[in-house]
Parts: C-alpha cells; sequence; structure tokens
C-alpha cells in the first residue's frame, strides 16, 4: 500500500476540493486519473493508459500483452521525478495498482457531483425535552445538548458554544491530522521501499563474500576445512541478525502504515457525516486517535554502512606461503619416534605459524 498524494481534505469547503483536485492531476495527460491508477518504484502515481504510453514509447520494440513473443522487459523514466523504473515481462501491467487513491478519487467524484450543502440538515432531538433540538455544545463535558439543558437541565452551569462554531473547528482539527498523517504515510512507505533494498544489497554483499571465502579456501589443504566453516557460519550468523534486524523493521514500519491507513479511511469515511451533531458525537476521539497516531516514534534506520559485509574479508595468501614450508621434522629419529610432518619452527608447541592460523578471521 501506498500513499503518494498528499492533500488537506475539507469535502464541504470550495476551497479544500480545489486543492484536493489539484493533488490528483496526472502529469501526462493533465487530467484526473483515471482508474486503474499505477504507482511506480519512486512512489508517483500515473494512469495505467499513460503508463503505458510512455513506456512503449521508450521501448518501441517491446511486444504487447496479446503478443505470443515472450519479451524481456523494459524502463523508463519517471515524468515526475526522471527515476528510472525498470519492468519485468508484463510491462506496465505488472506494477501495482494504487488502490487508495482510486478510493479518494471516488469520494472526491461523489462530493464534487452533488452541490455543496444539497442534503438538508436533520437536526438530532434531544432525549430530555424531546421538542427541543440540539443547537449547542458543552464545552465542559464535551458533548452537544439543547439550549434548555444549558438553562434548567445538566449543563446549566457548564460553558456552551455554538454548535455550528464547534462543528468547524473539529472538523479543521481533524483535516489538519489526516493531512499529516497521509505526509507521514509517504515517508514511511519511502523507508520501507529503502530498507528493503539494504536487505537486498545484504544478500548480494554476503553471497559475493561467501563466493570469496570459497574460491580462496580452495588453495588450503584438508585441515584449513574446519576453520573455513566457521567463518562461513560466522558470516552467516551476521548476515541472519542482520536481515532479522531490517526485517523486524520493515515489519514494524508496515503495521505501522497499515493501521495508520485504516484510520485514514476511517477518518475520511467520517468526514462525508453530514449532521454536525452526530458527526461531533464521533469527532473527539477520532481527533485523537489521529494526533497519537501522527506521533507515534518508530525506531531508527540501520546506520550507514550497515549492509556492508566487508569485515569478514579473508586473506590467505601467507597462508598459502606458510602451508608450502611444510616439510619432515629435521634429526628426528626414525628408531624412537616415527616420523612427523610439521611447520618450520614448530618444536612440541604452536609456533608463529599456527597462531596466524588461529588468528584468521
Amino acid at each position: 500500500m501506498n500513499f503518494a498524494v498528499g492533500f488537506k481534505p475539507l469535502l464541504g469547503d470550495a476551497h479544500s476540493m480545489d486543492n484536493l483536485e489539484k493533488q490528483l492531476i496526472c502529469p501526462i495527460c493533465l487530467e484526473m486519473f483515471s482508474k486503474p491508477v499505477v504507482i511506480l518504484p519512486c512512489q508517483h502515481n500515473l494512469c495505467r493508459k499513460c503508463a503505458n504510453d510512455v513506456f512503449q514509447a521508450s521501448n518501441p520494440l517491446w511486444q504487447s500483452r496479446g503478443s505470443t513473443t515472450v519479451s524481456s522487459g523494459g524502463r523508463f523514466r519517471c515524468p515526475s521525478c526522471r527515476h528510472e523504473v525498470v519492468l519485468d515481462r508484463h510491462g506496465v501491467y505488472g506494477l501495482q495498482r494504487n488502490l487508495l487513491v482510486e478510493n479518494i478519487i471516488d469520494i472526491y467524484k461523489q462530493e464534487s457531483s452533488r452541490p455543496l450543502h444539497s442534503k438538508a440538515e436533520q437536526h438530532l432531538m434531544c432525549e430530555e425535552h424531546e421538542e427541543e433540538k440540539i443547537n449547542i455544545y458543552c464545552l465542559s463535558c464535551e458533548v452537544p445538548t439543547c439550549s434548555l439543558c444549558k438553562v434548567f437541565g445538566a449543563h446549566k452551569d457548564c460553558e456552551v458554544a455554538p454548535l455550528p462554531t464547534i462543528y468547524k473547528r473539529q472538523k479543521s482539527e481533524l483535516s489538519d491530522g489526516i493531512a499529516m498523517l497521509v505526509a507521514g504515510n509517504d515517508r514511511v512507505q519511502a523507508v520501507i521501499t529503502q530498507m528493503e533494498e539494504v536487505c537486498q544489497t545484504i544478500e548480494d554483499n554476503s553471497r559475493r563474500q561467501k563466493q570469496l571465502l570459497n574460491q580462496r579456501f580452495e588453495t588450503l589443504c584438508a585441515v584449513l576445512e574446519e576453520r573455513k566453516g566457521e567463518l562461513l557460519q560466522a558470516l552467516a550468523r551476521e548476515q541472519e541478525q542482520k536481515l532479522q534486524r531490517v526485517r523486524g523493521l520493515i515489519r514494524q514500519y508496515g503495521d505501522h502504515l497499515e493501521s495508520s491507513s485504516k484510520l485514514v479511511e476511517s477518518a475520511i469515511q467520517s468526514m462525508e457525516e453530514p449532521q454536525m451533531a452526530l458527526y461531533l458525537q464521533q469527532a473527539k476521539e477520532l481527533i485523537n486517535k489521529v494526533g497519537a497516531m501522527s506521533k507515534v516514534e518508530l525506531a531508527g534506520r540501520p546506520e550507514p554502512g550497515y549492509e556492508s559485509m566487508e569485515q569478514f574479508t579473508v586473506s590467505v595468501e601467507h597462508v598459502a606461503e606458510m602451508l608450502r614450508t611444510i616439510d619432515f621434522q629435521p634429526g628426528a629419529s626414525g628408531e624412537e619416534d616415527d616420523e612427523e610432518v610439521v611447520f618450520d619452527g614448530e618444536e612440541g608447541s604452536a609456533g608463529p605459524e599456527e597462531e596466524r592460523l588461529e588468528g584468521l578471521h
């Protein structure tokens, strides 16, 4: 899921609707996105038809979906940021659809198709005074109420305000909160993409270092095989630790993104409620949730160079030179002791060559 559109929605306000419409314009056709909307790896959106036109222009020899010839994919540059987009053999049809943008477009079109204030406002009636409409808001108790409750009822000692004033204020607060949350979701999505690239780099570097270790250990004799296995295990443990950490962060960011997305959709649906009193009965809680979600601090990303595995590089040149000095022990008595094959300088205890073997990392 991706949040590539940032907006401050107040669907009942014409100016805000104009601002929202500007965010839903395709940079190719300069019209509102048409379904399906696809999201590029750089997080920008395009109509699928526009994306396909750009792709076909950049890859004139690429075969269409209906062709029997198997294509190897192609590439083009994003018209918004010039980021190179690499596609597989499915072409544009392999790109992920941005369902959130499509849902926002549907909501926008529904709101645009009807004049503002087209629905006759239906007033809620007070439970204690059945003939009285709920027309004021108790600031002390934070609930809508009627005038008689203020004069004679439970709210006679409370501070009150006109219902439309509080309605506009809280709707504006929720709108600002949604805008901040959507902007934060864009950043979270970008971080997730970067960390997925870090995982891929860790795997590539680990694979390269494993191949290098295997190539260098091929020049050593069987006595070094055990040490080679230990080093490979150490590298694998480091790889697993790093991958577990980054994947754990990805899961954390993903869970936050999913929760935030659901909250955004719930908030957008709440914005459609035309009845002020009914809206205000649930607006405060929703505003608090949005505010709390936007302030959630996520764990930090891996430090620069975290994906590097260069610390597992092994140099074996001096070991190979040492191994070429292996010979029979000079001066050994064939009658008293069996002949031994030792390193030069070995006299019954660990010599410098063995110490160097122990120090191989």
